[in-house]
């Protein structure tokens, strides 16, 4: 049964390495939160290691400006790994084709800057639809529009037989207040209508062989059994955490925090009935990072 804790001071000391979600957890989406960072500092100075695992279809350095934008401390983290990395390095290997079909933001185009780590990487070129060999999706054009709006252009793919790279698998984010569409709605959409969509963040299992890498790079290996996986997000931080038998810890006042009542601490009563509807048992649970 998931245990309520008041602090990650109260079970970090179980633990060698942290996993941590950054958007509802370290930051808003606009900025930083204070008491997450500040657990995040304690904990490094006790000897743990950090790194930042996040659904982001931004490349590493992409996030590290972000951070700093939002008012993230270095000295909080370690290492961080993104599902824009583990994405890239497969779009590089060709798995969609190199005439690819790009579904995101300006800002986006990051995604398609040169990965220096593979030997041969194929020549990706951005092309209209009709000329693509498959989709990369960093997220939707608008994040505010209805996913439904790209059921035309989907059409169209699946009769191509194009696979759909998600770049991102989250279905949607919290910036402050307002709630946006991910990539990964617009894959599940995809995937829903006959395609084939490809997912290489949370809760799949490639971002969290790229986190262990990262993770080992920083000293000697780590065993899962000392590391603990926090995030908002059921279906991604927590039900990956499971998948790679990786203790958790659910920020509930983050994407189901009307799900969970959470003021300060979620109300037990309801965060057993939610968990319950999502056939999901996090380790630990905790109102917000502290």
């Amino acid at each position: 049964m998931t245990r309520i804790v008041s602090t990650l001071a109260e079970i970090s000391h179980q633990y060698d390495a942290l996993f941590v979600d950054l958007w509802g957890c370290v930051h808003d989406g606009v900025k930083a939160l204070p008491d997450a960072v500040a657990a995040l500092q304690e904990y490094r100075r006790s000897g743990g290691k950090v790194v930042l695992v996040t659904n982001s279809p931004r490349p590493r350095a992409g996030v590290i400006k972000q951070l700093v934008h939002f008012g993230v401390p270095e000295d909080s983290w370690d290492s961080i790994a993104t599902s824009g990395d583990s994405a890239r390095s497969a779009m590089y290997r060709g798995v969609v084709g190199e005439k690819v079909y790009f579904i995101g933001e300006h800002h986006d185009q990051d995604f398609f800057k040169p990965l220096d780590i593979l030997e041969n990487p194929v020549d990706i070129q951005q092309v209209d639809l009709s000329d693509a060999e498959g989709i990369v999706c960093a997220g939707p054009f608008d994040p505010m529009a209805d996913p439904e709006e790209m059921r035309p252009q989907f059409l169209l793919a699946k009769t191509k037989g194009l696979k759909l790279l998600c770049a991102n698998p989250d279905l949607v984010v919290d910036r402050g207040e307002t709630r946006e569409w991910c990539a990964g709605a617009l894959a599940a959409l995809y995937t829903e209508m006959g395609g084939e969509s490809l997912y290489f963040g949370k809760p799949h299992p490639p971002i969290y062989d790229l986190a262990r890498r990262r993770l080992t790079a920083l000293g000697k290996p780590i065993a899962d059994d000392r590391i603990l996986a926090i995030g908002d997000g059921i279906l991604t931080d927590i039900s990956g955490a499971m998948g790679e038998d990786i203790d958790s810890l659910f920020i509930t006042g983050g994407l189901a925090r009307e799900e969970t009542k959470t003021e300060r601490d979620p109300d037990e009563t309801a965060l057993n009935l939610y968990l319950g509807e999502q056939m999901s048992a996090p380790t630990f649970a905790i109102g917000y990072l502290r």
